[in-house]
């Protein structure tokens, strides 16, 4: 296991503070910026790529393309390799068995998995069901044991288990452990060894246009949790210049930055405090990974106003996470000025895609599975 206890504790602690903070109460509360991240932050249960902490115990590596995002991670080691070739085998020999996966995190009610995953298994003639199983903190323990002993032969996971989970795993792949965080394991039919990974900095990766060149420019991420993490990881692999990191908490993030900075040596990373963002006229890319503009709690809000936005570059490219709705306010806005956009439902379907071949060692249809979430959102 590369998460120890003593990171575990220090994560239960950094929640217990951040809850801590949002139970305080605001004078004015604004509609745009991360203060209407702490307004909201309390009711965002939303599946979404996210994570608390990064493991500042994990190596640097000097290859262009990060760990997190190369196809090639998900089968390092032999004991992972020797799994995966007895599930490629079963899956050739026995095609009319019934597999099972899930989804474990807490809440569920509007998850988008179970269609997307039970689309792709049918593109590629998997025969295989997919559940949608509440977590609750407390209860992970046991749902690992039931997921271990009940025939399962993968499971995602989503806010707030990506971080405890690895504490229950037997291996975790570079993939989590550069990103910090599990979306996805993998439990070996013969012998129940469950290895988890990381499939969001591939997702996000993937969905952006292969016309978009990166290489030498500014990027602009707003926020620091899982999703701004595997932003990140996937956006170094385009050998940018500069991170420009926008932040609730500047002081908070001094040692997120000396871990990018000992991670990605080639890359200028700096910090902002995002309520005071003023000019954006240096950054080529900009991405929003808070749950800012999500669905039901914070649809009417920006983390950026629309007079900031204005001064990006006018060939910027403006990318949010999001995927519900389909077009947030931050992306309504920067259309109305003529940016170049990519919204978060293909990052969505792509990480799930990713999830696929780590279980099955085949490639679902992308466009089955985004056809069924666009009929299910």
């Amino acid at each position: 296991m590369t998460v120890s206890k003593e990171l575990y504790e220090k994560y239960k602690a950094m929640k217990a503070a951040k809850l801590a903070a949002s139970e305080q109460t605001e004078a004015e509360k604004p509609k745009t910026g991360f203060g209407a991240l702490s307004q909201t932050e309390k009711s965002v249960k939303k599946e979404q790529t996210s994570g608390e902490i990064m493991n500042l115990q994990t190596q640097q590596t000097a290859e262009t393309t990060p760990a997190c995002i190369k196809e090639e991670a998900y089968i390092q080691k032999p004991s992972f390799a020797s799994t995966q070739t007895t599930l490629t085998n079963s899956t050739q020999n026995n095609e009319d068995s019934i597999k099972k996966f899930a989804l474990i995190g807490y809440p569920l009610g509007h998850s988008l998995s179970k269609c997307i995953h039970e689309a792709g298994f049918k593109s590629i003639g998997i025969n295989a069901t997919y559940e949608i199983l509440e977590t609750k903190p407390e209860d992970l323990v046991e749902r690992i044991k039931y997921l271990r002993n009940n025939g399962y032969t993968g499971f995602n996971v989503t806010i707030p288990l990506k971080l405890p989970v690895t504490m229950f795993l037997d291996e975790v792949d570079a993939s989590a452990n550069t990103v910090n965080a599990i979306n996805t394991a993998y439990i070996d039919p013969q012998t129940h060894f469950i290895k988890g990974f990381n499939t969001d900095a591939a997702g996000f990766k993937n969905a952006i246009p292969n016309d978009i060149s990166l290489f030498g420019k500014t990027v602009g991420i707003l926020g620091t949790g899982g999703a701004a993490r595997a932003a990140i990881c996937a956006l170094a692999s385009y050998q940018v210049k500069e991170m420009k990191i926008y932040t609730r908490n500047v002081a908070n993030s001094i040692e997120f930055m000396e871990y990018l900075r000992k991670t990605f040596p080639n890359i200028e990373f700096n910090s902002y405090q995002i309520d005071r963002i003023r000019d954006l006229s240096k950054i080529n890319f900009l991405v929003n990974a808070t749950p800012i503009g999500m669905q039901g709690h914070a649809s009417g809000y920006t983390p950026v106003e629309e007079q900031e936005l204005q001064t990006l570059p006018a060939d910027a490219v403006v990318y949010d996470v999001i995927y519900n709705p389909k077009k947030t306010l931050f992306i309504k806005l920067a259309q109305k000025h003529n940016y170049r956009t990519i919204t978060g439902m293909d990052m969505l379907i792509y990480q799930a895609v990713e999830a696929q071949k780590i279980w099955t060692g085949r490639i679902p249809d992308f466009k089955d599975m985004k056809i069924a979430a666009l009929e299910n959102l």
